[in-house]
């Protein structure tokens, strides 16, 4: 099972993963570590994946929600009876594991280790340009955290050299100000098409929101050979579907 770990959020009673696609059951399309039920995957096999990295977290159950691109963040006391709609939650339930499905957006996990508070958030361009990360930091705040102190990491995502966009796409950032041009390159050789760094801008929007450390994991999501799923691939594949990984967080009981 492929388990990536940022160095900030290490600490005593927390534990965290960015997980691949590597260690589950699935087959064809969702090989193997598929924990979207979105997906058109056996469902079965998703609740198999799920379960698995449940119990490398040490996790009673792995949380996630029917994400819409939203600013909606969820406080967490206890495991929901039903999935959730909306793109982050937090938590200072010990045993509760917070998951965050992607296949290019930005997942980012986040903790305040003294408070023993944490989140996790799906920050697609929609989500992260909506506020869905200040909503999380607020969320986390309200339960006692302090932004000074949380850490936050950014996993794996679609990278600047893969994201192509439009015109219309870069002018919907620059009207939130002309400082967010840096955050886009032209794209080589077509007219009106520029190329976005998801993962900076996200990291931009957690330092500008008092996060002091921000770590990026910095890597690509489009690479096959990266082993992650991800929707801009199957789209120029023309695959007719896709597979999710997880990204989770969990205060240890």
């Amino acid at each position: 099972m492929k388990r990536l770990e940022a160095g900030n959020l290490t600490a005593p009673g927390v534990a965290h993963g960015f997980f691949g696609r590597e260690g589950g059951v699935s087959n064809g399309l969702y090989e193997t570590l598929n924990c979207g039920p979105g997906s058109k995957d056996d469902p079965g096999a998703v609740t198999e994946n799920r379960r698995r990295v449940a119990s490398e977290l040490g996790a009673a159950e792995l949380i996630s929600l029917s994400q819409i691109h939203s600013p909606i963040v969820h406080t967490l006391v206890a495991a929901p009876a039903q999935r959730l709609e909306g793109d982050a939650m937090v938590t200072a339930t010990p045993g509760l594991g917070l998951g965050i499905l992607t296949a290019d957006c930005a997942p980012v996990l986040l903790v305040d280790a003294q408070a023993r508070i944490i989140g996790a958030a799906h920050a697609g361009w929609k989500g992260a340009l909506g506020g869905v990360l200040e909503g999380a930091i607020e969320a986390m705040e309200k339960l006692g955290a302090d932004r000074s102190r949380i850490a936050a990491a950014i996993g794996p995502c679609i990278s600047q050299d893969n994201y192509e966009v439009s015109w219309e796409f870069r002018d919907k950032f620059l009207e939130l100000g002309l400082r967010n041009r840096k955050f886009f390159t032209l794209s080589p050789g077509k007219e009106g098409h520029y190329r976005f760094d998801l993962e900076d801008y996200a990291a931009h929007r957690l330092t500008a929101a008092g996060i002091a450390s921000v770590e990026k994991m910095g890597v690509c999501t489009y690479p096959p050979e990266n082993g992650f799923f991800s929707f801009r691939r199957t789209t120029h594949a023309g695959e007719p579907d896709y597979g999710r990984q997880v990204s989770a967080i969990l205060l240890e009981p």
